[in-house]
């Protein structure tokens, strides 16, 4: 049973893991992304396989990467919230970890790890959303990962929604990213507490009384508590969500979406107010039928079974 090894990385933390054939994770390693360092990313990423390694036989690394990746599947043309610009990772990463090294978007690993492995198993077109600290996206087709002519297709996130709005890492304004995510889920709740206390008193707690230490964590256990402010900052964040999803079936129309990442967790908060935006804002609704919109099987750890599946497959 050939093993392989999945890194994630995303802007908080790099996870890693030992995945077998069948797409389970038997083994795991966890460490904060030194973000605006890459040679101390790198050095993370290697440190955490070669801790993996020394355990396990494997024979192959995936590298699931937040950022655009080159068609080559070695270089990583941009990263909006790490420090990669035309990095190549895959040549940075193969002398040190010594096992043949293949470099995936961390959310195309994910849409295949759902569509190999997961919620989205024996469906034909499935587009995977992942929502972290930013939106990630990955569409399969007919057990096609679909990349785009560049490598760089499906970043969903920075698709504009809100026209001259909020300014994104991207460059951009009013990126769907910016409304729906985990970024968007703690800003939410920072501007509340500022201008709100009483209304964020909870939100406040939890935070020891400091604004600024709002992170989405924090929101979505005020939110599981039943605190009325963060489930409202949830309630919207959903609805933005789903107006993302609906402009994305006028396009691609797919059988399924996909929800993954880390905000995710918190399902059945954000899944039923999407859905009802996705059916209120539907292209044609009515006379046609209802894309599904379901949680990710494997929830954050998506992007490392994927990218350890697709290196596996390339060896």
């Amino acid at each position: 049973m050939p093993l392989a090894v999945g890194v994630d990385i995303g802007g908080t933390k790099v996870a890693a893991g030992v995945v077998d054939d069948d797409g389970q994770v038997i083994d795991r390693e966890l460490r904060a992304t030194p973000g605006a360092d890459v040679v101390e990313t790198e050095r993370v990423i290697a440190e955490v396989v070669q801790a993996l390694a020394a355990r396990y036989p494997v024979v192959a690394v995936g590298i699931g990467a937040a950022g655009w990746i080159a068609t080559d599947r070695a270089t990583v043309l941009f990263a909006p919230h790490l420090a990669w610009r035309n990095e190549p990772l895959r040549d940075a990463l193969s002398d040190r970890i010594g096992t043949p090294v293949t470099v995936e978007n961390d959310a195309n690993a994910a849409a295949w790890a759902e569509y190999r492995f997961g919620a989205a198993r024996g469906a034909r077109i499935v587009v995977c959303v992942t929502l972290g600290t930013g939106i990630g996206g990955g569409l399969v087709v007919s057990g096609i990962l679909y990349r785009g002519a560049n490598g760089v297709g499906c970043e969903y996130g920075h698709m504009t929604v809100v026209p001259e709005g909020r300014r994104c890492a991207c460059g951009n304004r009013g990126c769907w990213e910016m409304y729906a995510s985990g970024t968007a889920l703690a800003r939410d709740a920072q501007e509340l507490a500022a201008v709100s206390p009483v209304q964020a008193h909870r939100l406040l707690e939890l935070a020891n009384g400091d604004p600024t230490q709002l992170t989405g964590p924090l929101v979505t256990a005020a939110a599981r508590e039943g605190d009325p402010a963060a489930v409202e900052i949830y309630s919207a964040m959903g609805h933005w969500l789903g107006r993302g999803l609906a402009n994305l079936a006028a396009i691609i129309d797919p059988t399924l979406f996909v929800i993954g990442g880390g905000v995710s967790q918190a399902g059945d908060l954000l899944i039923p107010p999407a859905r009802e935006m996705l059916a209120r804002t539907l292209t044609g609704r009515g006379y046609r039928p209802m894309p599904g919109v379901t949680l990710a099987q494997f929830g954050p750890e998506a992007g490392l079974v994927g990218a350890a599946d697709l290196a596996r497959r390339r060896v």
